[in-house]
């Protein structure tokens, strides 16, 4: 098994990269790294070790795993964005749905090395988003394309003190790259007569390093605790930005076209989870959970186009996200020696204010439904499905002409709404 092993996690890490080009539709960050989890809405993610998913959920969590396994699966998201109330300074469509149908993979390997020592693997996305607009979105000038992704190799150890207490550590390989785009209106250089646009591009990618620390005890017969600490990780991106089909005039802007090598720095934040797993009787469990994410590092986007001038040297633009808690609440039912059932329900802020939102990242606070199923037909194997609906609260956005040459970017307004089917399955092999 040794010998096929690295080049399944080698393949599904290239799977990772081309699959997760597509991702949630709520923001940036994803949940989606295990089925088993997912029908409780992760509620009990850093107190439970359900399979070789717990390396992200909770690295301590594989010193209680007896055998060595492998889980592997993938999650396809399925959302809806309608825009209501649209209004802008320029003329334009509003389809809503720029959030396509995403698949996103995920596979782990964990095996003891000895009595209180344990060695895992795995590859996920924690990271990503993807909003992509119609051509004649009437808010294209303030955001047409926004996409960034995040793919993480994850090597772990965890150590058993005793029957109760464990602790593990991770080192995260990440890979991150990012596209924004806009367009610019030609009509004001023109004098209203030129109704064409203008498209800006930046693209970039980088490699960045981090952590994820864990500890998992039991601090009464049945009840157990975890706490998990991911670490934040900055990049810097390197790439190019492009700008086509300006007209000469915006020259006075600094707006030609062209294209510039770009840099942009960025950091994917630290969070930290904190989860509960109490065992009424043989059958059921109850699980409580909650996630804090220090969001505030994400203030503004400063795009570094070398050799632009004017308005052009350096793009930007406002984020001020907020630092963020969800909450999650879920039990389990051991219906048999081969069947789990599950269920749970989730709360999650939205990092964006209403003062704030964009274009970029419409959405608004969650709420998830979930049920799932765990099916073992035999101690070595495991079949587990998820499914989640996701929906968001209202989201309005207004965005004035304040950022760039104003004349060049036209406000807008809408209220967003979202909703997401999610649907997750897992296979888990123990040997």
């Amino acid at each position: 098994m040794s010998r096929i092993y690295p080049f399944s996690l080698s393949a599904l890490t290239g799977a990772l990269i081309l699959a997760s080009g597509q991702s949630l539709a709520g923001g940036l960050s994803l949940n989606e790294q295990s089925a088993s989890g997912m029908g409780t809405a992760y509620a009990g993610r850093a107190s439970s070790a359900l399979d070789a998913s717990t390396l992200y959920g909770n690295p301590a969590g594989m010193s209680r795993l007896n055998r060595a396994q492998v889980s592997g699966g993938l999650a396809v998201l399925a959302p809806n964005v309608d825009i209501k109330d649209a209004q802008g300074d320029a003329p334009g469509t509003n389809q809503g749905n720029m959030v396509p149908t995403s698949t996103i993979p995920f596979g782990y390997y964990v095996t003891p090395i000895d009595d209180n020592w344990h060695f895992g693997i795995g590859a996920y996305a924690p990271f990503g988003g993807h909003a992509d607009y119609e051509d004649t979105f009437q808010g294209r000038y303030q955001g047409l394309e926004t996409e960034v992704r995040v793919i993480t190799v994850q090597p772990t150890i965890s150590y058993r003190f005793n029957d109760r207490i464990s602790v593990g550590a991770g080192i995260t390989f990440n890979r991150i790259d990012g596209t924004l785009s806009n367009n610019f209106s030609n009509a004001t250089i023109s004098g209203g007569t030129n109704l064409t646009d203008a498209t800006l591009t930046s693209e970039g990618d980088d490699y960045g390093y981090g952590y994820n620390l864990g500890v998992m005890a039991d601090v009464l017969d049945g009840t157990t605790v975890g706490l998990t600490y991911y670490s934040k990780v900055d990049y810097t991106l390197e790439g190019h930005t492009t700008l086509e089909d300006m007209d000469p005039a915006a020259a006075a802007f600094g707006l030609v076209n062209g294209r510039y090598d770009a840099q942009l720095d960025f950091t994917t934040p630290e969070h930290v989870a904190a989860s509960v797993s109490h065992a009424l009787d043989e059958r059921w469990t109850l699980h409580g959970g909650a996630v804090w994410t220090r969001w505030s590092r994400l203030q503004r986007i400063d795009v570094e186009n070398e050799g632009a001038q004017g308005a052009l040297a350096v793009t930007s633009e406002e984020i001020r996200f907020r630092d963020t808690l969800a909450v999650s609440f879920g039990a389990s039912y051991q219906l048999d020696e081969q069947w789990i059932l599950r269920a749970g329900f989730a709360l999650d802020e939205s990092p964006a204010t209403s003062q704030d939102r964009s274009v970029r990242v419409p959405y608004g606070h969650r709420k998830v439904l979930a049920i799932g199923a765990g099916w073992s037909p035999n101690p070595d194997l495991t079949l587990d499905l998820g499914y989640a609906y996701l929906w968001e609260s209202d989201a309005a956005v207004e965005q004035e002409d304040s950022t760039g040459p104003a004349a060049l970017r036209p406000g807008y307004s809408g209220t967003f709404s979202t909703d997401v089917h999610g649907l997750s399955a897992q296979l888990s092999y123990r040997f």
